[in-house]
């Protein structure tokens, strides 16, 4: 059921600091919205991780946006009086926290932001020694109250109205592979490429992640950014798919609402690739 739910005031906003302690973009704005929602999640938070860089370090969505996204999923399935209304209210938030984040960077990409190769040594090197790597610190100390305002604003869209069907690719893959309701919701945002943005798959980062918390249970305190259950994954996924990884070019479309993201994956759009990717489990 719906809650009445008080958000923390005087939550740590200060993603520099932050950022710095838990060593990923990613692990950082989930962290730091789940403490604005009053809750905790070390466990989830920190497979994360592996979404960090734009998923895995190949330089697509920002992982700020991915953490933030997995967040307000969670928030949406405490919030939400269903499944179908936390999947919409969860893939809306993530569009304002993308909205967000682009008005202060121009772009969601994480290598556009870096400028690094992170697959590189050199470029590696490069980000480092000219301090580009301080624009990435911040931006999390200058996005975060702002993050924190966007994910508000997206969660408090909730229509009263009985809900209608609404699925997420993320959710769907996710729940092939075991996840539980939370979890199922926690990923939704990431539809249509995180927001239905037709970038980086969302089904693959929603996969990563439970690849990522398979890990983690058994690896206790270890960073997942390069645990070999996701890059296994990433292998299986890029042979699928020809090397491709945007949404918008594995689907075809680009799409500009989520019934037509529903509609899609209703009539099997991209159901050969979740059943690869939940198999791969």
């Amino acid at each position: 059921m719906e809650s009445d739910t008080k958000y923390v005031t005087d939550g740590p906003k200060d993603g520099t600091k932050v950022f710095i302690k838990s060593g990923t973009c990613s692990r950082t704005f989930f962290y730091i919205l789940n403490r604005e929602f009053g809750h905790q999640k070390e466990l989830e938070e920190r497979a994360s991780d592996s979404l960090a860089g734009g998923i895995m370090q190949k330089g697509h969505q920002c992982g700020m946006l991915w953490g933030a996204s997995l967040a307000v999923g969670a928030e949406a399935f405490r919030t939400c009086k269903d499944q179908n209304q936390a999947i919409q209210v969860a893939i809306n938030a993530t569009q304002h926290l993308i909205t967000s984040f682009s008005k202060r960077e121009s772009t969601i990409n994480c290598r556009d932001i870096t400028h690094c190769d992170f697959s590189s040594k050199l470029s590696v090197t490069k980000y480092m020694l000219t301090g580009r790597f301080l624009h990435c610190f911040k931006l999390a100390g200058q996005w975060a109250p702002e993050a924190v305002q966007a994910a508000l604003k997206g969660l408090s869209n909730k229509n009263n109205e009985p809900s209608k069907a609404c699925v997420s690719c993320a959710t769907e893959v996710a729940k092939k592979m075991g996840a539980s309701d939370e979890e199922m919701i926690m990923v939704a945002g990431f539809a249509g490429g995180l927001g239905l943005s037709g970038e980086g798959c969302g089904a693959l980062a929603a996969a990563i992640w439970m690849k990522s918390l398979i890990w983690c249970r058994e690896e206790a305190k270890k960073s997942s950014l390069k645990n070999p259950y996701s890059k296994k994954l990433l292998d299986t996924f890029y042979h699928n798919t020809d090397s491709k990884i945007i949404c918008s070019e594995i689907t075809g479309k680009h799409f500009e609402t989520i019934d037509d993201h529903t509609e899609f994956i209703k009539n099997g759009g991209c159901s050969k690739l979740i059943e690869t990717l939940a198999e791969s489990s």
